[in-house]
């Protein structure tokens, strides 16, 4: 039983598979499958009605996993700039804080000592960078660039993939998370490189994220502290809130690289009079000009 059970189960991730694979996605909103590292992610996509082999916008959700709302808060974006919508759903169940908001690289965060890392290839951003794979292929398109958009728990996800996942992301947009990964070996993981083994957290490391193409999208009215903020000791060590927090974590990356001579390829992007939403966020002019036309 065991057996044929296991057999149903790679039959039915290879049927998901097989149909995103089978044929490009459809202009408009749908909805598909694909299993990654034998896991089903659902995917909520949007394809303009005018889209001509625009790039990839990977769109990740906040705490509530509300991906279907967060790809129709970036249909604006898709409608402008003719991109490629896909927002996956990672469920809390599968993907608790340590898996998605930290990026899958270290399970015991309380350990004292240098971490017991996680394999690379089950880190939150290799499954990001397979999604994108697996639409590329959809689209029979291999050579899609992408970009990359979050915010609040996505946010967040996004901080740790621009430190430790290698990729060809054109545009990583940070936006309103409740923590960030610090520029520095004082903080430990998740808040900052600390505890981390090796070459993870050498100069060579620090040099590369402070490269990254980043931009921190946060809203000036992003400043209560109610709501799901993370209120731990690491977090508050970056600021009273995610509007604090976010000009901290700029600044400090912007005095690191200028005090050690690294190129600096963050931006700092404001949205007035937004507080945290995702829809106003995305829907934002100022929004539109983290992500310029292809």
């Amino acid at each position: 039983m065991k057996l044929q059970s296991h057999l149903a189960a790679l039959l039915m991730a290879a049927a998901c598979a097989t149909t995103l694979h089978a044929e490009p996605l459809p202009a408009g909103s749908s909805q598909r499958s694909v299993s990654i590292n034998g896991e089903i992610i659902e995917l909520h996509t949007y394809k303009p009605s005018q889209y001509a082999d625009g790039p990839i916008l990977l769109v990740l959700h906040g705490l509530g996993a509300n991906a279907s709302g967060y790809r129709d808060y970036a249909i604006p974006l898709a409608d402008a700039r003719g991109f490629l919508v896909v927002a996956p759903l990672f469920d809390r169940k599968r993907f608790p804080v340590w898996r998605y908001q930290t990026g899958g690289i270290v399970r015991n965060q309380r350990a004292e000592g240098e971490f017991a890392v996680e394999p690379e290839a089950q880190w939150m951003g290799r499954t990001f960078l397979a999604i994108i794979n697996a639409v590329r292929t959809a689209e029979n398109r291999p050579d899609l660039s992408y970009s990359l958009i979050g915010h609040s728990a996505g946010g967040q996800t996004l901080s740790r993939f621009a430190a430790f996942v290698p990729h060809q992301a054109r545009h990583i947009i940070i936006a309103n998370p409740s923590t960030y990964l610090w520029p520095s070996r004082e903080e430990r993981f998740p808040f900052g490189f600390g505890g981390l083994p090796g070459k993870m957290v050498d100069d060579t490391a620090l040099q590369r994220y402070l490269a990254q193409p980043v931009t921190l999208l946060l809203g000036t009215a992003d400043n209560q502290r109610g709501g799901d903020l993370n209120v731990t000791a690491g977090a508050e060590r970056q600021g009273s809130n995610r509007l604090e927090r976010g000009h901290n974590a700029y600044r400090a990356a912007q005095q690191l690289a200028r005090d050690r001579g690294w190129a600096f390829n963050w931006r700092l992007v404001e949205v007035p009079d937004v507080g945290h939403s995702a829809r106003r966020m995305f829907g934002s002019a100022e929004a539109l000009t983290t992500l310029p036309a292809y």
